[in-house]
């Protein structure tokens, strides 16, 4: 524990979560649950303490180095950079994982796409899976750890993102993962495999939303693809069937709006038992078929 007693009462816990969450949900347009949990974590994460250690310390004032740091990331965020870059971490499917500006945030709306990855792999068995554009590698890990008995294998453009996510399938201890770079599918020559899943960059290249919110730190080759947001998807759909086995699945995130357009890809490229699911939202989020 580095937490000293301080004279300064401005700098007590419950001052700050109280002042700076209502600030970041006058600045940055957050819930007031959002803004304070977002106070919470940078807390914790200078003060090395557990969120129930700060909940029942709301009188402890921080030294004035950990009042240093700790304002130091609140700025940052009061300047719309998002809290996983600052914290360097966010959970996904119940996993922690690394995170860094050279990858997507991962998003609790692409579980989806792992359920649904899972729900169609079995149990102890050997079955072959391909996550393209993987990223920090969520997806393929969360893959990987529910299913031990799977082959992953993971791509992506981007050395700087695979060494992210090298480093997540280290700290998680998985050996069914390998780490490719690859433009798609171009390090795949002649692999085949009973799944591919991805999250591909689905969003339209002049967009508005590209210039909001955290996406504007984001790295913008994993967001935007082309003028109608479908570009990639196009490549990943034309190209699959090369790679899938006899009755092999593919399963794509998409975004808001585009699920008509993604079903009919499919059905061009000559998969079957076309469907769209939607998220928690209610909103169609991925697409797929067989």
């Amino acid at each position: 524990m580095s937490v000293h007693p301080s004279t300064s009462s401005g700098r007590t816990v419950g001052v700050l979560l109280r002042q700076h969450s209502q600030q970041l949900q006058s600045t940055l347009k957050l819930d007031s649950n959002g803004a304070r949990i977002e106070v919470q974590c940078l807390l914790q994460a200078v003060l090395q303490v557990n969120r129930a250690w700060l909940l029942t310390h709301p009188e402890q004032s921080l030294a004035a180095d950990q009042h240093a740091r700790y304002m130091t990331l609140f700025e940052r965020r009061l300047n719309g950079e998002p809290i996983a870059y600052l914290l360097g971490e966010r959970e996904f499917y119940g996993l922690t994982f690394k995170v860094t500006p050279a990858t997507l945030i991962p998003r609790p709306e692409t579980e989806l796409l792992v359920e649904l990855a899972l729900q169609r792999i079995p149990q102890q068995t050997v079955f072959r899976v391909l996550d393209l554009g993987t990223g920090s590698g969520a997806i393929a890990l969360s893959i990987a750890r529910a299913r031990p008995d799977a082959e992953v294998v993971a791509v992506d453009v981007s050395a700087a993102a695979l060494e992210v996510a090298q480093f997540n399938a280290q700290r998680l201890a998985l050996g069914n993962v390998r780490l490719l770079q690859s433009v798609w599918f171009s390090a795949l020559q002649g692999e085949r495999f009973d799944m591919i899943v991805s999250n591909p960059p689905y969003i339209a290249a002049g967009d508005v939303h590209l210039a909001q919110g955290d996406v504007r730190f984001e790295p913008i080759t994993a967001l935007a693809s082309g003028a109608d947001g479908l570009e990639d998807i196009r490549c990943i759909t034309a190209q699959a069937q090369d790679h899938l086995k006899v009755d092999g699945w593919l399963l794509l995130e998409h975004g808001y709006g585009q699920a008509a357009a993604v079903r009919a890809l499919l059905q061009q490229a000559g998969f079957t038992g076309v469907f769209s699911a939607s998220d928690l939202a209610g909103i169609e989020r991925v697409s797929g078929g067989s």
